[in-house]
């Protein structure tokens, strides 16, 4: 099988996935990026020196151009991420196997449904396709439902998302390594209004209310942060809030092995949140906002980790208060994130479940594909 992936740029986030196909089928694996990593992602912490030998920057010249265009035309599978829709055309109308990898296609509610731009754009580059082999991986756990409004995709949606890298060698929970009247919770996104910074400063409000030893470091820049830190000084939590600015990834990855609890508390803007996935692999109980597009797929309320009510104060609460007063059941909850991630959703198993998908349909026969749990599963 030959495989190419095409997308935006390439980063930390994709490589683990990608170096597991290279590791499966060698050669037959070409990554195609089309745009150089953006500045504020590298002033985020993103490395924009990563490389490999089965990248293609479509950007750096011609024959890189061509080389892509003829590896997205002839490939026997092809999954198109963030990348001009044009590309693919061709071997869908030759009825080839693609797959499309796309977050949520309606985050801002239904602003987009009754554009006639967007009306035209899809039919012309998804609903026309709807018979032939074309599925879609989706980004997040409100894709699915999203692209079927439309008629987009009938029985042809597949679990899918950022797969990040998985460090076996942590076995323990952080639970056990910190004391039990200390707690540490942890906050790392952008400061921008659909993040939501302002909850992570009114849950400590209420915490210190009620008498909890705890502190919650926030991590990441942006606009807001000037705000959040006049807030935490308003609110008097500003001994217990600290804000840390923003790391390098492999920075951010020792941090959550040293606390316990990540707080993700985006509305649905955020479209998947790879962040979750470090979280939960680095051993940290996610309480995670329900309109998140990675939480549903990757936590099971109560037993890996929490999802609240998206932008409710009193859910937020109510489930970081059930982790502090139970500790044991923090700390089997913390264990299984671990698990989920080594042996659910790691870049292994992606890669290998979804090279299964894809044979199934170059062979036709994805009636005998019966995978519902993890990466490349079936979604209704």
């Amino acid at each position: 099988m030959t495989l190419a992936f095409v997308t935006n740029f390439v980063h930390h986030h994709q490589l683990p996935l990608a170096d597991e196909f290279y590791r499966i089928i060698g050669e037959n694996y070409h990554y195609i990026a089309t745009q150089p990593l953006p500045e504020w992602l590298v002033k985020g912490g993103y490395d924009p020196s990563l490389d490999r030998n089965y990248i293609i920057r479509t950007y750096h010249s011609e024959d890189e151009m061509q080389k892509a265009r003829r590896l997205i035309d002839e490939s026997d599978v092809v999954i198109a991420g963030d990348s001009p829709l044009i590309w693919t055309l061709k071997r869908k109308s030759e009825n080839r196997v693609t797959f499309h990898n796309a977050e949520r296609w309606l985050k801002k509610v239904n602003i987009h449904a009754v554009s006639p731009r967007a009306l035209y754009n899809i039919y012309t580059n998804y609903f026309k396709f709807r018979h032939n082999r074309t599925y879609m991986l989706c980004a997040s756990a409100f894709t699915a439902q999203d692209v079927h409004r439309y008629g987009c995709f009938p029985n042809r949606c597949f679990k899918w998302g950022y797969i990040t890298a998985v460090d076996k060698s942590i076995e323990t929970s952080s639970w056990i390594c910190r004391p039990k009247e200390y707690f540490m919770l942890m906050w790392c996104s952008r400061f921008l209004v659909w993040k939501h910074p302002e909850l992570p400063i009114q849950l400590a409000a209420r915490l210190k209310k009620k008498g909890y030893n705890f502190v919650i470091d926030m991590f990441g820049s942006g606009e807001k942060l000037d705000w959040a830190s006049s807030m935490a000084k308003q609110y008097g939590v500003d001994d217990c809030v600290k804000f840390c600015g923003n790391r390098p990834n492999q920075e951010i990855l020792r941090e959550m092995r040293n606390h316990q609890i990540f707080l993700f508390t985006s509305d649905r803007y955020e479209g998947w949140g790879a962040v979750l996935n470090e979280a939960m692999a680095n051993g940290c109980v996610p309480v995670a906002s329900d309109a998140i597009g990675s939480a549903p797929y990757l936590i099971k309320d109560g037993e890996n980790g929490f999802l609240f009510q998206s932008c409710s104060l009193d859910s937020l609460e109510e489930k970081v208060c059930a982790l502090l007063d139970d500790q044991e059941k923090a700390k089997s909850m913390s264990n299984a994130a671990l698990d989920t991630m080594q042996n659910v959703w790691s870049p292994r198993v992606a890669a290998e479940n979804f090279l299964e998908l894809a044979q199934h349909a170059l062979n036709g026969t994805l009636n005998n594909y019966t995978r519902t749990e993890g990466p490349a599963s079936w979604e209704k």
